[in-house]
């Protein structure tokens, strides 16, 4: 099969950082689906492990965790899926990735492909979407079927994969304010558009904005951007009893004091944790894809693609690369076509 890997750990300038590699085709047993992947996506998540490191890998590796496909073989625990079907699903960060013709995945990660998207389309949403939701509900505790009347969410980095997702979700459920924060004109429209409330920048004092605006505190903030430099305001402007939710790692200690007196609270979200710990409600991702499915085909939420190369391969997986390291993209990059 097809495939796009990597051996050295380079910059995605230099040839060699992606490479187009032929393997043998891999078979399936137990909870796994072989799925003959259509098109995937690039996440930031797939800059980081590619980026440079003093490391060699001896068999060739393959990153990716995006796909749209259709079901090829099922192992023989599986009883949601059949060949035939067509699916999308972020993967597991432990196993090889999805930037190959076939992939094998486990079936309880793995979502049925909203029937209203192309496998395009599909293939820009289960990573951010997973992300945006498990962030929302079960990090943050936002109930979708609850009133939350009078109540405001932060998103910092709206305009982001994990930021469209999070607007659109937050924006539907009845009373919740969403204001997101963009840093230019056109990602401040592609906020508003999605559902947004109201759109303060990040790069500007957050906290006087918000005053502006007649918002003293927030009751949830969702940080995609600079966790420790954004720390302190969001510390200062979370409402007492409040929750902060961040997916951006910090390179120092996170002054928790601050939170104390308001008996705030914060929690990561990791979206591999279900996968990497084998947790008991792993099938739990699985089933909130179909749910975002069940939205996506009633035109409750868009796809958030936004630049679309073709074919996959490696020259235009390392043009994918270079785009989301530039660090402004709105929406999501997908490749699509063997």
């Amino acid at each position: 099969m097809k495939a796009v890997a990597l051996t050295h750990y380079l910059p995605i300038s230099n040839p060699d950082s992606l490479i187009d590699v032929e393997l043998p085709a891999p078979s399936v047993s137990g909870h796994d689906i072989l799925v003959r992947v259509e098109a995937i996506s690039v996440n930031p998540v797939d800059t980081k492990v590619r980026a440079p490191k003093d490391k060699i890998e001896p068999q060739p590796r393959i990153l990716g965790w995006d796909a749209a496909g259709t079901v090829v073989s099922v192992g023989e625990q599986v009883t949601q899926f059949q060949p035939g079907d067509e699916v999308y699903y972020a993967g597991d960060i432990t196993r090889p990735g999805t930037n190959s013709e076939y992939h094998v995945v486990d079936a309880r990660i793995v979502g049925k492909k909203p029937q209203s998207l192309t496998m395009a389309e599909a293939a820009a949403l289960p990573l951010t979407g997973i992300t945006a939701w498990e962030g929302l509900f079960d990090r943050l505790g936002i109930k979708p079927e609850g009133d939350q009347r009078q109540q405001r969410l932060l998103i910092i980095g709206g305009a982001g994969g994990v930021g469209s997702m999070a607007i659109q979700l937050a924006s539907q459920f009845q009373g919740l304010t969403v204001i997101a924060t963009a840093s230019r004109p056109e990602t401040a429209q592609w906020c508003r558009d999605l559902g947004a409330a109201q759109v303060i920048s990040h790069r500007e004092n957050m906290a006087e904005q918000l005053a502006e605006l007649g918002v003293t505190s927030v009751d949830y903030i969702f940080c995609l951007n600079d966790t420790a430099g954004h720390w302190q305001t969001m510390a200062q402007i979370i409402k007492p009893q409040g929750m902060i939710c961040s997916i951006v790692e910090s390179d120092q200690p996170l002054d928790l004091e601050p939170l104390k007196s308001k008996s705030a609270g914060f929690v990561w979200e990791f979206m591999f944790t279900r996968t990497l710990y084998q947790t008991e409600d792993m099938a739990a991702q699985g089933k909130l894809l179909d749910q975002l499915g069940e939205w996506i085909d009633l035109d409750n939420i868009q796809t958030t693609l936004r630049e679309h190369l073709t074919p996959i391969n490696a020259e235009n997986l390392r043009q994918a690369h270079a785009i989301v390291e530039q660090g402004n993209m709105i929406g999501k990059v997908v490749l699509s076509g063997w």
